[in-house]
């Protein structure tokens, strides 16, 4: 038995034999004489990759839903991408090479320049541009690049997989295991999204040599058993068939009340960073969004997204959860979110740098654009407005200044929009807590973002693992700083909530409680969990 040790990101088990696929190989450099033949190779192979795209879109929209399948749409812009469209063509005229080298060039060299940028969903689009790359070399090629699939369903085992080659090749798929890939990746989303058990960062240990092995996925902790002994198999099934029975049982708790033992009510809302993610947490029975990311609108687009498709986003996400409370925090990008189109400076310290709510008010048409979008969409729902990075109450009295200049605006141009939003600020700085009885004052509720919280109290980069020996797991300080949040909250008469990743932990749940924390805002899929841990306190 082989026994490899990665990351979960599905939570379930499952079982079956292994298919390895090789994915795509290196393309020599060859010198051309005829560069305008290579070009109309390379157009030909745009269309090609063009009609692929807008059909994986259109058979993802039913499998992983329409937020998810957008990946598709991003990726045909990126077709035609100035720099990386730009960047083949001046390969293939000044250098005189094949369209396959130039592509497969190009697109190393933009994937690399994305992926040294700090901001891990910023390094995750890198994945996008080989994607599309490696749609375009198959194009060229002439070649689809899908193995064969054996005659029962199997584990697709990978060094990695691209967001489009996960959708194609998930037909009669169990499980992904991969030796490389992330978390955070569009094919961990789609993997998730799919319901399918999926184990990431394996390492070297899985090969070709894999394929036709009987193997086991467990998601939960992040485990690939190759060729398992008896005893590991039996106790894998078992454990799967553990999993199937707490899934039914949570099922069971769906309409039921957040509410303890003891009659203490607790508002459980969801997480979301796209409309699928509303979605699940309707699926999942959520009272509302808790945190609606709004930085995918503006991470995924070629530019400032305008106030028409930012309302159409906004409105869907409201309309769909049905009249239940959505806050939406505003744009959270910057020197740590770098997009193309916005114009930043590279910072020594980019999570402490123009970001969020810094960077709205140096730049307010930005976040008056999308105030606009906000009010407007809020006609059709409960909608509440959230502002991230908050340090001081001159930037909050500098919110409210700008929220009235946009109603104004928009009742001279006779432009229907909702007059009473609720607006609340994150709290994920350690100045906002501690003049947390200042600006409860100043707004309708709070928000701890215990994530960024922990990383600015600790002193500790979140994305650095070698740093880990040195977070406290008890998180006593942040702790200390949340319950000086919700006495402050309370005393002004407004509520509080966490949206950090450890209110998802059930470990907290209890504590939180005990604290007088208002609302838990969770991942979709921890919903029933954390219902189900507050009815038992």
């Amino acid at each position: 038995m082989v026994t490899l040790q990665g990351k979960g990101v599905y939570r379930d088990i499952c079982i079956g034999r292994l298919v390895y696929y090789g994915g795509n190989h290196e393309t020599p450099r060859l010198v051309v004489e005829d560069c305008q033949a290579q070009l109309q190779r390379y157009e030909t192979a745009i269309q090609t990759a063009r009609r692929q795209l807008a059909d994986l879109y259109e058979r993802s929209i039913r499998t992983v839903g329409e937020a998810n399948a957008a990946i598709f749409q991003v990726q045909e812009l990126l077709l035609t991408d100035e720099k990386f469209s730009g960047a083949v063509r001046r390969m293939i005229r000044e250098e005189s090479v094949n369209a396959e080298y130039a592509v497969q060039e190009a697109g190393k060299r933009i994937a690399e320049e994305l992926e040294a940028v700090e901001d891990a969903y910023v390094r995750e689009r890198a994945g996008d541009v080989q994607d599309v790359a490696g749609r375009l070399l198959a194009a060229l090629r002439g070649s689809a690049g899908i193995p064969e699939r054996p005659g029962e369903p199997f584990i697709l085992a990978a060094e990695d997989l691209l967001p489009s080659q996960a959708a194609q090749l998930s037909e009669g798929v169990l499980g992904f295991a991969l030796g490389r890939g992330s978390t955070h990746s569009h094919t961990a989303v789609l993997a998730r999204s799919m319901g399918l058990p999926s184990v990431m960062k394996l390492g070297p240990g899985l090969g070709p040599e894999c394929s036709g092995k009987l193997a086991v996925v467990d998601g939960f902790t992040g485990t690939l058993y190759i060729d398992p002994d008896e005893a590991t198999l039996s106790a894998m099934e078992e454990k799967k068939r553990e999993s199937e029975r707490h899934r039914e049982m949570l099922q069971k708790l769906k309409g039921k009340k957040d509410i303890t033992r003891n009659g203490k009510r607790i508002k459980l809302f969801a997480n979301a960073g796209s409309l699928a993610d509303v979605e699940a947490a309707v699926a999942n029975d959520a009272g509302g969004i808790g945190l609606l990311r709004s930085e995918v609108l503006y991470l995924d687009s070629a530019a400032a997204p305008d106030e028409e498709s930012q309302f159409f986003f906004y409105r869907q996400a409201l309309q769909r959860m049905g009249g239940r409370e959505v806050v939406i925090r505003t744009f959270d990008i910057g020197a740590d979110k770098r997009v193309p189109w916005l114009a930043t400076e590279k910072e020594e310290n980019p999570a402490m740098g123009m970001r969020a709510i810094r960077l709205g008010l140096e730049r307010p048409q930005l976040l008056k654009t999308q105030l606009r979008a906000l009010y407007r969409a809020g006609l059709y729902g409960k909608l509440g407005i959230m502002y991230p990075m908050i340090t001081s109450v001159e930037e909050v009295q500098s919110l409210r200044a700008l929220e009235q200049q946009v109603r104004r605006e928009l009742e001279r141009e006779g432009v229907r929009f909702a007059d009473r939003v609720p607006t609340g600020i994150m709290i994920e700085t350690p100045a906002a807590a501690l003049l947390s009885d200042q600006l409860a004052r100043e707004v309708d509720f709070f928000s701890v973002g215990t994530n960024d919280l922990t990383q600015y109290t600790l002193a500790l980069d979140r994305q650095n693992d070698t740093l880990e020996r040195f977070r406290d797991p008890e998180c006593i300080a942040v702790l200390r700083l949340v319950e000086m949040t919700v006495k402050n909250a309370h005393a002004a008469g407004i509520q509080v909530g966490i949206c950090g990743e450890i209110a998802a932990d059930t470990a907290f749940t209890e504590r939180f409680l005990k604290m007088g924390i208002d609302e838990l805002s969770v991942p979709p899929g921890m919903i029933l969990t954390l219902r189900q841990r507050i009815r038992e306190i």
